[in-house]
């Protein structure tokens, strides 16, 4: 008994346990610390990036217009949906983040280094957002064990701009009288397109470029261009403008109409650059004179028309017996009040001239565009090249002396080329528009005086009605104007939506 209490008293084993009993307090402690602290660690880094989100949303909407704000405020609180696995403090919302409406602040300029801006309620002038996510709470899980906490307020705060192109246009931009321009009243509406002032205040109707680089070379260049292979160019601060008299660049249009003025630029069959719509007319037409000397007898030798071999052939110009697509009566007559017109043009008078056998359209089927699709339908029966001038046959001639009564016979022609006669008609398809369709930058004008900054509202498809040209008859043009007609909103090729297509908006995180 006694060697037993002996060895009792002797044994060491067992010594640590009191140490492990008492340190347990402080292992599971630290455990606990360790755990609820990748708990706190976690739901912060949920509620950032829910707001980093939120703010990305928000800027996408920030685009100038009128609605701006309200469309951002939607997109930071529904756009995306954002949860936490995290939060276990009960609130309301559950697991759900939310974004107040008042903790959104807008800015029109925020510096990124010393997190300032300048704040504003301007949807057109909003460029920058700040969000910040409602706050919430972690309750600690084992950390109770040593005493109870709560991990208090965690938010996140994110402020994003967007970043904007534009891509695949030509440099040509159209002060509009309304945001919502166009509506559906205004297609097929004539507009007349007149320079606007290097001073002084532009009125809607007005048109002039956009400054794509390289003056009024680059001008030239993407007006001629391919509107489809057009790079990107960058809008973050606003497309800046190109004033100064650049009429001259309206050849490069006229490219499209198969004229090719001097220095214009030459067809590229491949690109697309500088080359004609595959529907060309015009109120233009081709001289080309046709002789026959030296012709024995008295029999008159026939006029070859259009195209003969070894024509002296003058360029296209201007020719009374041509009826091409004319502006809106009003624009004619000077009874428009503005430089947007009505719509009603002389389509009477033009089937009678280039479709007298057929009957001649109403309602939507009379737009010009509609008129000029229809043509494109059946190229070889609707569009063939014509002498305009048989009345004013038979040929001249100049007869030889006596002794030798050999006689020179004459011909003028005057011919239509509806089709493409200089250059190779790029027919449109899912990758190509129509060379006669162009896609116009719509801006609010307000304000603009001169060279400045101007935010795209709308893309615009417009018809280009006729070539830019100075003309006395029937009435009045100058070279510098453009005169179209209003198809509506732009669309890609192939008729899809041009959402993200033409104008490129890019949100981007500052902080």
């Amino acid at each position: 008994m006694f060697a037993r209490r002996t060895s009792l008293i002797q044994s060491v084993s067992g010594a640590v346990a009191p140490t492990v009993a008492l340190s347990l307090f402080g292992l599971i402690a630290a455990g606990g610390i360790a755990f609820d602290y990748a708990r706190v660690a976690s739901l912060d880094s949920e509620l950032q990036g829910a707001a980093d989100q939120a703010a990305l949303a928000a800027a996408s909407q920030l685009d100038g217009t009128s609605t701006a704000i309200t469309r951002a405020t939607s997109a930071a609180q529904g756009l995306v949906v954002n949860l936490t696995r995290f939060a276990n403090d009960g609130a309301s919302s559950g697991r759900t983040v939310t974004v107040p409406t008042a903790n959104l602040t807008f800015y029109s300029a925020y510096n990124s280094d010393t997190d300032t801006g300048t704040v504003t309620t301007s949807a057109t002038a909003a460029r920058f957002v700040q969000v910040s996510v409602a706050t919430r709470e972690a309750v600690y899980a084992l950390t109770p064990v040593v005493q109870m906490f709560r991990s208090g307020a965690i938010g996140g705060l994110a402020t994003a701009g967007v970043g904007s192109s534009v891509c695949k246009v030509p440099p040509l931009m159209l002060c509009i009288p309304a945001e919502d321009f166009p509506s559906a009243s205004d297609v097929g509406d004539g507009l007349r397109l007149q320079p606007g002032p290097q001073t002084g205040a532009w009125a809607p109707g007005d048109y002039g470029y956009l400054d794509f680089g390289n003056g009024a070379s680059g001008l030239s260049t993407n007006l001629g261009a391919n509107n489809e292979t057009n790079g990107c160019f960058d809008n973050s601060g606003g497309l800046q403008t190109e004033p100064g008299n650049k009429a001259s660049v309206t050849k490069a249009l006229n490219t499209r109409f198969d004229l090719y003025e001097p220095s214009a630029g030459t067809c590229n069959s491949t690109s697309g650059d500088y080359c004609p719509a595959e529907n060309v007319g015009k109120d233009f037409a081709k001289k080309e004179v046709v002789e026959f000397k030296n012709v024995s007898g008295t029999t008159v030798p026939a006029n070859p028309g259009c195209g003969a071999a070894g024509a002296t052939v003058t360029d296209f110009e201007q020719y009374s017996g041509a009826k091409g697509f004319t502006r809106d009566n009003c624009h004619i007559d000077g009874s428009c009040t503005s430089n947007f017109g009505n719509g009603s043009w002389d389509v009477a008078g033009y089937f009678a001239a280039n479709h007298p056998s057929d009957t001649v359209p109403t309602g939507s089927a009379a737009t010009r565009y509609n008129v000029y699709q229809w043509e494109l339908l059946s190229k070889s029966t609707r569009l063939p090249s014509k002498l305009l001038n048989p009345g004013d046959l038979p040929a001249t001639k100049t007869t030889g002396p006596s002794s030798n009564p050999k006689t020179d016979y004459t011909y003028t022609n005057y011919c239509a080329y509806p089709q493409p006669k200089n250059g190779t008609g790029v027919a449109a398809s899912t990758t190509q528009k129509d060379r006669r369709v162009l896609t116009v930058a719509a801006v609010d004008c307000t304000g603009l005086n001169g060279k400045g900054a101007v935010k795209v509202k709308q893309w615009v498809d417009v018809f280009l009605v006729e070539p830019s040209a100075d003309r006395s008859s029937p009435y009045a043009t100058g070279k510098s104007q453009i005169y179209v007609e209003i198809i509506g909103k732009a669309t890609k090729p192939g008729g899809e939506n041009a959402f993200q297509y033409y104008g490129r908006n890019r949100p981007y995180l500052l902080k």
